[in-house]
């Protein structure tokens, strides 16, 4: 999607006082479909599947979180800020400030933003008409994981620790980004996407507000029930993040219709190496259940 084509940028101010910068596309009528991305990344991350999904009638609003948008950043340095409430309340505030107070809704989430993705669905299945996660696994099925005596998910979490460490942010920012930039290459994001994140989270205000979500909640686990929303798992079998083991076992802690579907040979950044198949799978999940 090059600039020109890129959806209306929008402030949307929320209850709670915070106001999120936000892509909005498609018809105002259209069934709303919210779209969260994961870390190091932005609403860019679904640059590619938001035409699609406007151009089949949906309404699309793909924001930057918590700590993300200059206007829904509170202080880091205060990490109840960035509970997992919060941010599974934001959103519910967004869908409300979208004009859905009530009523069901789509949504997807990438990474953290299928963590947060996973909760809504736990504690409102009411509004949810359909869930899509790319990347993360149920949190139960990754905590069952982080156990397993074979060690595997705990050694692809390994950097979480580095990132409970005060000095991270200013050495993934320092030369330009190196750091940051280097790994996101190695993961197969390409180099416009990366210029594209770091436009949104390329600060130190920004980045200490993104690793405040890990230092709120370091070791990822969440206590959570079986998903009674119908739920679309994708994952990357090379994913150097999640492993099989919690991948797999996914299927275990969602007891409505659930598919799962893995992309050979592609990793954790799923949208950026794969995007046009990650907007087929969505407009799919979409269709099969209606608001």
């Amino acid at each position: 999607m090059s600039v020109s084509e890129q959806p209306a940028l929008h402030r949307i101010a929320t209850r709670s006082g915070l106001v999120f910068d936000a892509w909005v596309a498609g018809p105002t009528e259209g069934d709303l479909v919210v779209l969260l991305h994961g870390y190091p990344q932005s609403r860019h991350a679904w640059r590619d599947q938001i035409p699609a999904l406007a151009g089949a009638g949906f309404r699309v609003v793909a924001p930057d979180q918590r700590g993300y948008s200059p206007g829904a950043r509170p202080d880091p340095a205060d990490l109840s800020n960035y509970h997992y409430d919060r941010l599974v309340s934001d959103v519910l505030d967004l869908a409300a400030a979208c004009g859905h107070e009530a009523g069901r809704f789509h949504l997807a989430g990438h990474d953290w933003g299928g963590q947060v993705s996973w909760g809504v669905a736990d504690r409102h299945p009411d509004r949810l008409a359909s869930l899509t996660i790319l990347s993360r696994p149920h949190p139960s099925a990754f905590a069952k994981a982080l156990q397993a005596p074979d060690g595997d998910q705990k050694y692809r979490s390994r950097h979480h620790r580095a990132f409970l460490d005060p000095a991270t942010a200013g050495l993934l920012l320092e030369d330009g980004a190196r750091r940051l930039r280097e790994r996101l290459a190695e993961s197969g994001v390409p180099p416009s996407a990366v210029d594209m994140y770091l436009s949104v989270l390329g600060t130190p205000a920004a980045l200490e507000a993104a690793l405040a979500w890990y230092r709120a909640q370091h070791d990822l686990r969440v206590s959570m029930g079986a998903i009674r929303v119908p739920t679309l798992f994708v994952w990357g079998d090379a994913d150097a993040t999640v492993g099989n083991t919690a991948a797999r076992s996914t299927a275990d802690f969602v007891s409505a219709p659930f598919r799962f579907v893995v992309l050979d040979g592609v990793g954790h950044f799923s949208t950026d190496e794969q995007p046009q198949r990650i907007g087929e799978l969505l407009l799919e999940q979409l269709t099969l259940y209606p608001v």
